[in-house]
């Protein structure tokens, strides 16, 4: 897409997100009525549609020196709008000061929360998973903690983290071997990672490739993630 698609799409992206001025009811409504307008040649109308935040980005005149500039890049744009391949999802995430991630879905005029927000322990994504963990080991949940055990280590092929300490045998993890791990000697190191990787939580960033994802924290820290099945896990906290 270029400058110009690209500038006109954010702004479509700021209305649907911020609230449209304009008399719709819908996500689709929005695109619909945005796209029709720019495809018209109607920059004053397709403005309109625009929320509080994406005017103050933009004035009415630089909007409309674009679309008056460019209009056969902008035809072609509102022609792509027209025919989405899917129906217009609008979604917020909200993150609390703990770190815990409850994903909102616009939908029918009102804000409603997405389904994922019951599970307490999701492994969705690598925040889930990571805050999923947390909650599990400060409720010293060790059944729950084995959700988020590479199959690896859930196999005997124990990293420092996860197995016991001189643990020659490499037996298969349990949740009774980790509860005595961490409940036991590792725990003063086990909390003390744990309360670096909550604080860092609020603002941390995940770096994700694929099937692996890191987040630093602190300040050499990193939580190392893996993607097993479809659900997300820790292979160690560094």
């Amino acid at each position: 897409m270029n400058r110009l698609g690209t500038t006109l799409a954010m702004a479509l992206g700021a209305a649907l997100l911020g609230g449209c001025s304009g008399a719709t009811t819908s996500p689709a409504a929005a695109l619909d009525a945005y796209s029709t307008a720019l495809n018209e040649g109607r920059a004053d109308d397709a403005y309109l549609l625009l929320s509080d935040e994406a005017k103050r980005e933009i004035s009415r005149e630089a909007f409309r020196r674009m679309v008056e500039e460019r209009p056969e890049d902008v035809r072609e744009l509102a022609r792509s709008l027209a025919r989405p391949g899917n129906t217009p999802v609008v979604t917020a995430t909200v993150v609390a000061p703990g770190g815990d991630q409850l994903e909102l879905v616009y939908e029918e005029g009102r804000w409603v929360v997405d389904g994922t927000g019951i599970d307490r322990y999701g492994q969705a994504t690598p925040r889930q998973a990571i805050v999923g963990f947390i909650r599990a080991f400060e409720r010293q949940r060790f059944d729950v903690l084995m959700r988020y055990v590479p199959e690896a280590e859930r196999q005997g092929k124990p990293e420092a983290m996860w197995g016991e300490s001189g643990d020659a045998e490499k037996a298969p993890l349990t949740p009774e071997k980790l509860k005595n791990s961490w409940a036991g000697e590792q725990k003063p190191y086990i909390t003390g990672l744990i309360d670096a990787v909550k604080s860092a939580l609020p603002t941390a960033k995940i770096e994700e490739t694929e099937d692996r994802a890191a987040m630093p924290y602190g300040a050499n820290g990193t939580v190392l993630f893996v993607r097993e099945d479809g659900r997300w896990k820790i292979e160690d906290l560094q």
